[in-house]
């Protein structure tokens, strides 16, 4: 090799080796200055359980422990970032001689946490958050704050148990704002209130009078139960639930049960849907007249009873009234003399009005009646002779004049009011034929 060629390689090799000393003199000049508290931004490198790794252009990779990842506590770093994830961090701590550098991914969420919640709750803002913690009373949730979520405004309807929630992710809106106590209150049952009414306005408008439905039996009342026929609930009253009398509605349906139901009325200013069971079902007296004929005598019970008479059911639905003159051959002052509700009896069908929804029933006429008693024997005492009306009127009401004249107790409005008519008008009617 010449000399001229040896001399152009060692200056080659002289400036590269200054252009590299160069680069890391000004890679080293730009190494940002980090103190404890300064906010930084990187990129997470690498994930463990207990810690995760982040590149934020230093001389070395810092660490974010799991309990700097989030306001919650955590199973697992990879519940809180992933890898290649972007992340805002604050320094908690740096030591360039151990190359260690801890931050934290919690405090940068929570100030800028701080910073919004009273904007969301004065907006009333529907924000996403997913279930953290299933603790006693109700779910907690990360919002950058650790959020609280009560038991009794997580759904519409109560619920027994959480256990499965953890994990999942609610729509929620920011109830109460307290940062000097740490406090978040949220709920998500206020926003599905509120769809939940849109949804039933909706529902009502499209429902007219009469319209058959099927629906699902969601909870029961001491006057009826409420039905979910596509989001909305109706109330089947209690009369409504079937034909036949229904003492409480379980004795018909139960919660979850499929039905149909019919529209009986609509009420949307306030919001109220009246919905009929029974009224999907062909009624008992259908088929009454081609069931029962007038004088079949059959087996009843006795439902209600009444100063008039007593009901008594002849058929699933079908009650007929036995008449008080109908329910002994003997004169009784009240049914409650002789028969008690809940009595099983024979009746005779006297009369049917299916379109009345009426039966005319008889107790009597299904027994025997007593033999009539003997004939008294004639009295030895001679009648009294009758004396025609008129003569004994006038002979009562002067019998009366005369016990009354002179009587310092009584008025003369007394002595006026105890003449018939007939005398006081005979009077005046004398005066004008003389």
């Amino acid at each position: 090799m010449s000399d001229e060629v040896k001399v152009q390689d060692q200056t080659q090799e002289a400036q590269e080796t200054a252009v590299s000393q160069a680069e890391a003199e000004h890679a080293m000049n730009n190494v940002a200055v980090l103190k404890k508290g300064a906010t930084v931004k990187g990129k997470i490198v690498k994930v463990d359980a207990d810690q995760a790794f982040v590149d934020i252009g230093y001389k070395y990779d810092g660490v974010i422990p799991v309990r700097e990842l989030s306001s919650v506590s955590l199973e697992d770093a990879g519940q809180a970032v992933q890898l290649g994830q972007e992340v805002e961090l604050k320094v908690v701590s740096i030591n360039d001689a151990k190359e260690t550098l801890v931050l934290s991914k919690r405090v940068v969420d929570n100030e800028k946490a701080w910073e919004t919640l009273q904007g969301q709750l004065d907006s009333k803002e529907i924000i996403e958050a997913s279930v953290a913690e299933v603790v006693k009373g109700g779910l907690v949730v990360d919002i950058g704050v650790r959020g609280f979520v009560p038991a009794s405004m997580v759904e519409r309807q109560f619920v027994e148990d959480f256990s499965s929630y953890k994990g999942r992710t609610l729509r929620l809106r920011v109830k109460e704002v307290d940062r000097e106590k740490n406090k978040v209150i949220l709920s998500q049952k206020d926003v599905l209130d509120e769809e939940f009414e849109a949804n039933k306005k909706k529902i009502i408008e499209g429902l007219q009078v009469g319209q058959v439905l099927d629906g699902t039996v969601q909870r029961l009342t001491q006057f009826g139960a409420f039905v979910d026929i596509g989001g909305i609930d109706g109330l089947v009253h209690i009369s409504e639930l079937a034909w036949h009398h229904v003492e409480q509605a379980s004795d018909v349906v139960k919660e979850g049960d499929k039905v149909k139901v019919q529209v009986l009325k609509l009420d949307p200013a306030n919001d109220k849907i009246s919905l009929s069971i029974k009224a999907t079902q062909a009624g008992p007296w259908s088929k009454v007249e081609s069931d029962f004929n007038a004088g079949d005598i059959v087996t009843g019970t006795v439902k209600r009873l009444a100063a008039f008479g007593a009901f008594v059911e002849v058929a699933p639905g079908v009650e007929g009234l036995v008449h008080i003159s109908q329910i002994a051959h003997r004169h009784i002052g009240t049914p409650h003399e002789v028969l008690k509700e809940g009595q099983e009896v024979q009746v005779k069908i006297l009369e049917i009005n299916a379109a009345e929804k009426r039966i005319s029933l008889s107790i009597k006429e299904t027994e025997e009646a007593p033999e009539a008693p003997a004939a008294a024997a004639p009295s030895a005492k001679p009648e009294r002779e009758r004396q025609p009306r008129g003569d004994r009127d006038r002979g009562n009401a002067a019998s009366h004049q005369k016990e009354i004249a002179g009587n310092e107790n009584v008025s003369l409005s007394n002595q006026g009011m105890s003449l018939t008519l007939g005398e006081r008008f005979g009077d005046k009617l004398s005066k004008f034929k003389k």
